[in-house]
């Protein structure tokens, strides 16, 4: 008896399709859908910086300080302008004429690169003695870290947010320096000594760079704002104030001069103390600042008696000068970056209780 005889439905087995066409493709798994972290970059820092830029912008600590630059950069070029008016037939048609304006002093006031080099480092310490301690004082470090972004997202945000800051505070006092030197002089100023200012406004961002991360680093490990400001200036005191002594006190122990030292011992003590006077930051400041702000400065290091009789005396380009002061420039932002490393991974490793 067959099943159709019966009026049973009998099911019989569907052969699968070979054809590959037909079938339908695999959906790929895009992590970037389910992970936020992976879709797009950390935006955290940015947040961060941004806040902090504002809120210096608006700080009365910004305008003190804009308002102690600005008058101490007005009275310099107008000093500068006047000893250049004074001496315009001595250096007129030079081409670093319109550098001088940063580089000319008078007796009682130091020019402008000078008071950059000695008012920086307060700038960089003003701007980051209370980063990090005073948010643990008002008791807003838990909070902001209970926000959506990440713990390094802090700190590097905050760094960022400072340096922007000085970097736009220093830009516009050179600008306003440089509008008043060619309003006082009449010179317009050449490509070339346009491309050394602003290579030197970035060595000097760089510069207060440091003394940023440094006094980011004592608000790290410091509890209070006060003590972490103190330390602060007590390593910008001994570099900049005694560091001359204590480089000879240490060239002395090391490299000895007799009463009547020979050449060997007199090269061999300079030459330790031009070496030691590398690592303040105040010292590769000054002999960067002294290279790109001068044309006719050829070498930053120790220079013989019978080396400058020999020297043809002559102006080097841009790129000459910067290849001179390339090692000071370097060395710069590795005391910067250095810096800035140990203050975030001692903050990375610091516990933070609500």
């Amino acid at each position: 008896m067959s099943a159709e005889s019966t009026g049973l439905a009998v099911r019989r087995p569907v052969k699968k399709s070979r054809d590959r066409r037909h079938r339908r493709p695999p959906q790929l798994v895009t992590y970037t859908a389910l992970d936020p972290d992976v879709r797009a970059p950390r935006q955290g820092w940015r947040i961060v910086a941004a806040k902090e830029f504002a809120d210096y912008l608006s700080s009365v600590r910004f305008v003190v300080l804009a308002l102690i630059l600005g008058l101490a950069a007005a009275l310099a070029v107008y000093t500068a302008s006047a000893e250049i008016r004074d001496a315009a037939r001595q250096v007129s048609g030079h081409p670093s004429l319109f550098l001088a304006l940063f580089t000319i002093g008078a007796e009682n006031v130091p020019a402008f690169a000078f008071l950059i080099s000695f008012l920086g480092p307060l700038l960089g310490i003003a701007f980051g003695f209370d980063g990090i301690n005073g948010e643990r004082t008002e008791g807003t470090l838990p909070r902001l870290l209970s926000q959506p972004i990440h713990r390094d997202d802090v700190i590097n945000g905050k760094f960022v947010g400072a340096l922007s800051a000085i970097g736009l505070l220093l830009a516009a006092i050179t600008l306003v320096v440089a509008a008043l030197g060619i309003v006082q002089l009449g010179v317009i100023p050449q490509p070339d000594s346009i491309l050394r200012l602003l290579m030197w406004l970035v060595v000097a961002v760089i510069y207060v760079g440091f003394w940023l991360a440094f006094a980011l680093l004592c608000s790290v490990v410091l509890r209070r704002a006060a003590t972490s400001a103190l330390v602060a200036i007590a390593l910008w005191l001994v570099l900049t104030l005694f560091s001359t002594l204590l480089i000879g006190l240490i060239a002395g122990a090391f490299a000895p001069l007799t009463a009547d030292p020979t050449p060997a011992q007199a090269l061999a003590n300079e030459s330790l103390q031009v070496q030691l006077g590398w690592l303040s930051p105040s010292r590769l400041f000054e002999d960067a600042t002294s290279a790109l702000l001068n044309p006719s400065v050829r070498t930053v290091g120790l220079v013989l008696p019978i080396q400058a009789d020999r020297a043809i005396t002559s102006i080097l380009g841009f790129d000459q000068s910067l290849l001179v002061v390339w090692p000071q420039i370097v060395a710069l932002v590795a005391l910067t970056v250095v810096s800035f490393a140990v203050a975030y991974v001692a903050f990375m490793r610091q516990e933070v209780r609500a």
